[in-house]
């Protein structure tokens, strides 16, 4: 099992790690092919709308196939959208190709791992292993950035092509370790919208639902606008934005190992509002640094805010379903997706028209999704009360 779980661990970092590259290139790109500011965001949308609206297919063919199979198609796929975008970075059609077969095969591998990690381990340790999985995605986002940010030293395509080539190698290694499991369930399919979750908008979960949407909603901005922000606002280089998206990846990491285990049940939504105001200060603090040190620190505090708000929100989400953790995580998860479709494409497209006082405007809605947070704590509607 450890080769196994140490393979697929290795598996969803290549996946994030290949989201993280792309944030310090995907601007510079944009900007020295002369390409519209605008295709920023919605390069980074069509790879969100990809893996969404794919997801369910790729849970039902896992199912039916088998999880190894479809770990080494996704790999397969995926490898191929980092040579694509390295080899054609002169056309947009085809950057656009390669972002959405990115996307794609990104969903397989999800659905395929997790799958295959449901299929190995039992209810004891299933959250064990599913936990390693989640920190392999940390360090994907914490890496990602950095390295992108190195290897365009060296050229903007160095990076795809150091992707590709080490996803290929993966599935090389993959094709030889990985033994397929027997089945015990269904692979996680995130449908669309799960099953019996209109149910739940009935009640008070859904403030919590609609704020994680307003999270993600603002982070899918950040990660589409900061560089093109500070290419102009302090002439900032991949290589600077790498090394402050890894230090904000430290943040993050820092928040949800020492900070979150700190709060103590039944003040989730204190948290929640402290974290909000931590998300808007960060925010506002954007536009009037005007050093890399400075712009390092307000991302830093944006980064402290979101990570405290996504963690301790998924855990309240889980107390408030219920008993209906699946329907409810599938919920918060297609509303996550939602922020990191519409978030790129509107930030970008009002970045175009306002620059950086996008920011301010992001100060008040992260300020304004307190009030989710407020209309969630007088609500009396609560699932765990109306089911008992």
């Amino acid at each position: 099992m450890k080769k196994a779980i140490l393979l697929l661990m290795s598996v969803q970092f290549f996946v994030y790690l290949g989201f993280g590259i792309i944030i310090p290139v995907l601007p510079e790109v944009v900007v020295n092919e002369q390409f519209a500011t605008i295709h920023v965001g919605g390069l980074l949308t069509v790879y969100s709308l990809a893996s969404f609206f794919t997801a369910p297919f790729w849970g039902k063919l896992s199912d039916q196939t088998g999880r190894k199979k479809l770990i080494l198609t996704g790999l397969l796929g995926f490898s191929a959208s980092f040579f694509l975008f390295a080899l054609f970075m002169h056309s947009l059609p085809l950057l656009y190709i390669s972002r959405i077969i990115g996307g794609i095969f990104s969903g397989a591998l999800y659905t395929a791992v997790t799958g295959f990690v449901a299929d190995m381990t039992d209810e004891e340790n299933r959250n064990k292993y599913m936990g390693l999985l989640g920190m392999s995605i940390g360090l994907g986002f914490i890496f990602g950035p950095a390295i992108g940010g190195v290897l365009s030293k060296y050229g903007f395509q160095v990076p795809f092509l150091a992707s590709g080539t080490l996803t290929l190698l993966l599935f090389v290694y993959a094709s030889f370790v990985l033994v397929e499991p027997e089945r015990k369930g269904e692979a996680k399919k995130r449908d669309i919208v799960p099953e019996g979750a209109s149910q739940l908008w009935k009640y008070r979960i859904r403030y919590l639902f609609l704020l994680s949407f307003a999270i993600t909603f603002l982070l899918a901005g950040i990660e589409a606008t900061f560089q093109l922000f500070q290419m102009d606002h302090i002439g900032i280089t991949p290589l600077q934005v790498g090394y402050l998206f890894m230090a904000s990846g430290f943040v993050d990491a820092f928040i949800q190992g020492g900070v979150v285990r700190r709060v103590k049940n039944g003040t989730e939504t204190t948290w929640l509002i402290a974290a909000q105001f931590i998300t808007a200060l960060g925010l506002l603090l954007i536009p009037f640094m005007n050093s890399l040190v400075g712009a390092g620190v307000a991302l830093s505090v944006f980064t402290a805010g979101n990570a405290l708000g996504r963690t301790v929100l998924v855990s309240l989400t889980s107390k408030e379903s219920g008993g209906r953790y699946g329907t409810a995580a599938g919920m918060a998860y297609s509303m996550d997706n939602m922020g990191r479709i519409i978030g790129p494409l509107l930030f970008t497209f009002l970045f175009t028209q306002w620059a950086g006082s996008i920011y301010y405007l992001s100060f008040v809605l992260a300020l304004l999704s307190i009030g989710l947070i407020v209309l969630f704590r007088q609500s009396s509607q609560a699932m765990k009360k109306a089911q008992s």
